[in-house]
């Protein structure tokens, strides 16, 4: 069983499994951002003063993509690792055997392995956070693709600015990958709050437009349209290129179960074969989905392509 650690630009999260699956935070430490050794150093300390003495490997989910034949990670928020063959560096300094994977896939690999999607063959996992991320698993295997960035759907110039006809343009928003119109621009959480902001003036947390919508409020209703019309017709496209049987969301907008159904219901309309099924559900582990996908993790589990 590994020592399980989920690496963000702010925290390093560790965890050991526990029974029915679960994978608990022991201990979080700030990631050093912009120092490998001090990263390596944070890694080995979690283990050192929480680990249990007793797990024979480590298991990182992380959010970057990782090379499936060089094992070097690309992480734009952590600059002391980007470029680096993380599980090497991990190797030498803890003696463990070292395992990592985008944290999107291992939300996909959780929930496939004992989460909402548990015994299906073919799992598309959604993840819907600041901005928006993807992952395969396909009978227990994540498909990381033949550069490790196989599922992003949130790359690529996608997106309707009007929204299927139900507003004016909106222009392209730009996106951090260099592209404009990118559905990583509109489909998280940032994305909603922008879209907000461009048609009223108006600056909300999505969270905020969230509920106002629940309550009845028509200008964050609108939005929330808007968003989820911007949102359906790229994923309906990937959901008919996939052919996943379940598509587990995940992220800060997997909260609010009443927008994933919202978007799940337009989905379905758009899928080559409609269904009267939901397809978009919030994923059992929204919350520490890394943890969990890393504790499942193997090397023969990661393959580069389908």
């Amino acid at each position: 069983m590994p020592y399980c650690f989920d690496i963000g630009g702010t925290n390093i999260r560790f965890g050991m499994p526990v029974s029915g699956g679960d994978v608990p935070v022991i201990a979080a430490l700030a990631t050093p951002a912009h120092s490998l050794p001090d990263f390596v150093e944070a890694v080995s300390k979690l283990i050192r003063e929480n680990g249990d003495g007793v797990q024979d490997n480590i298991a990182i989910s992380l959010t970057g993509v990782v090379h499936p034949q060089t094992n070097k990670v690309r992480v734009a928020n952590v600059p002391a690792i980007n470029g680096v063959d993380i599980a090497s560096e991990l190797l030498k300094k803890t003696g463990l055997p070292t395992v990592v994977a985008n944290d999107a896939d291992c939300l996909a690999l959780a929930e496939a392995k004992v989460g909402v999607a548990q015994g299906l063959r073919n799992v598309f996992a959604l993840v819907l956070g600041t901005g928006v991320g993807g992952g395969i698993v396909v009978d227990g295997q994540i498909i990381a693709g033949a550069n490790g960035a196989a599922g992003e759907l949130g790359h690529g110039p996608v997106v309707d600015p009007t929204a299927n006809g139900k507003t004016k343009s909106l222009g392209y928003f730009d996106c951090g990958c260099g592209q404009k119109g990118c559905l990583d621009t509109v489909g998280g959480a940032r994305g909603l709050e922008k879209i907000h902001e461009k048609i009223w003036g108006e600056q909300m947390r999505s969270d905020q437009i969230v509920i106002a919508a629940g309550r009845g409020d028509n200008a964050c209703t609108a939005t929330i349209d808007i968003w989820s019309e911007m949102v359906a017709g790229p994923l309906a496209m990937v959901v008919n290129v996939l052919g996943p049987e379940l598509v587990p969301v995940g992220g800060g907008l997997a909260n609010a179960p009443e927008l994933i159904e919202v978007l799940d219901a337009k989905v379905r309309t758009r899928i080559l074969f409609p269904t009267d099924k939901p397809l978009l559900v919030p994923a059992k582990f929204a919350m520490n989905a890394g943890l969990v996908g890393a504790a499942h993790l193997t090397a023969p589990q990661i393959r580069g392509v389908a």
